[in-house]
């Protein structure tokens, strides 16, 4: 806990409720002593889970003071009894905190299409209250897994005017872009004009979790929230200021931090591997080519392999669908350069990038030698362990 900045005013709790097996913490609580100025960014799935349609609308109107999360179970394609359950939960952290429903957020993550119960809400809502502490967040982090192998924190401090920021985060498997699937958290001392924080909530969010991949898939409960209740005490933070840029730049570290070790924690992977285009035309073509590099199966089970095979990344380039020429293209793992001009550059040199990939953590920059944009995915393998954990997730 001492490399964490923990926000002034905040308080956490977890607890085991019985929604998961064998005693597992599974229902936390962030509560703001007061009531923050709040912003959302939730999943692009047209399946969306009752907490994300009860939530959107209440983020939307700018505050929250309380986030209800549960792991265990999605409360997802559940019909208007996971709508009423998940109704009535926020009714009770309300009437709990003796504060108003329309500022309390709710979150799920687990198994989806399964009826959430009440009753471990009923009965764990005095003792998880009763258990709010400002120094725990680390217990809002562990209570929010599924599949995580371990729990995802990251902070920033700035000096002057002095502010923190937290953030945590779930997610390891249905990791996609817009957004990786998951629950993040991020909470503020710092007093922000609320359009700001909509704005640098989305940019971040956009530079982070958009920009990774596990497996393809995109879940129905993805969350992001960003709550600032300026308990800190300095001017408040704006839109085009000095002061908001280095905001932004702390929040995208925060966010880019959690976003990469849920990467590393993706679901079976054995490895964390920056995709990186450069010599784009434009940003969004860095991009483009980036994410379908990142995201191809073959490109994955190489990394796995631990074989350098361009041939897959090249295709995969080729395929994204923005204009290259292929006798021009050039990539290297880490500083081995495999190809150059579209071409092998031999086979002592591949050999060297193999032993790259057998390393834990690498870059693939790819260079299109058509402009000066760049972008970077963050991508994981694929691996034999995947299959096994999805094949039954259930069980």
């Amino acid at each position: 806990m001492s490399d964490i900045d923990i926000p002034t005013g905040f308080r956490f709790a977890g607890i085991a409720s019985g929604i998961k097996k064998a005693g597992k913490l599974d229902l936390a609580l962030i509560v703001s002593d007061q009531p923050a100025t709040c912003a959302g960014v939730f999943t692009r799935n047209k399946v969306v889970a009752a907490p994300v349609l009860l939530t959107r609308p209440k983020v939307a109107a700018g505050q929250c003071q309380a986030i209800l999360v549960n792991s265990g179970n999605a409360n997802a394609c559940t019909g208007a009894p996971g709508e009423e359950v998940a109704r009535t939960t926020a009714g009770l952290v309300a009437a709990a905190m003796n504060i108003s429903e329309d500022l309390v957020a709710l979150a799920s993550t687990g198994v989806i299409g399964v009826p959430l119960p009440i009753e471990p809400f009923q009965q764990g809502l005095p003792a998880l209250v009763g258990a709010l502490k400002n120094d725990q967040p680390e217990v809002v982090a562990k209570a929010i897994m599924t599949t995580d192998a371990f729990s995802k924190m990251a902070s920033a401090k700035q000096d002057a005017p002095e502010y923190r920021l937290l953030g945590m985060a779930k997610g390891a498997g249905m990791i996609h872009p817009n957004m990786a699937t998951m629950l993040g958290f991020v909470l503020t001392d710092a007093r922000v004009e609320p359009e700001f924080l909509r704005t640098a909530l989305r940019t971040a969010v956009d530079r982070s979790f958009n920009c990774i991949t596990v497996d393809g898939d995109t879940s129905t409960n993805d969350t992001v929230l960003l709550l600032a209740n300026g308990e800190a005490g300095g001017p408040e933070i704006k839109a085009g200021s000095a002061e908001g840029e280095v905001f932004l730049a702390h929040l995208e570290r925060v966010l880019l931090d959690l976003a990469k070790m849920i990467v590393r924690d993706g679901e079976g992977g054995t490895k964390l591997v920056r995709v990186r285009v450069v010599g784009a035309v434009d940003e969004d073509s860095a991009r483009t080519a980036a994410r379908s590099v990142a995201t191809s199966s073959l490109v994955k089970t190489a990394f796995f392999g631990e074989d350098a095979n361009w041939g897959r990344i090249i295709a995969a380039v080729g395929y994204s669908g923005i204009d290259v020429d292929p006798n021009r293209i050039d990539i290297d793992f880490n500083a081995v350069a495999v190809t150059r001009n579209g071409l092998s550059t031999g086979p002592a040199l591949e050999a060297e990038a193999s032993e790259v990939l057998k390393l834990d953590e690498f870059t693939v920059t790819i260079d299109l030698h058509q402009g000066a944009a760049e972008f970077s995915y963050y991508t994981s393998d694929l691996t034999y362990d995947y299959v096994k954990i999805n094949a039954d997730y259930r069980s």
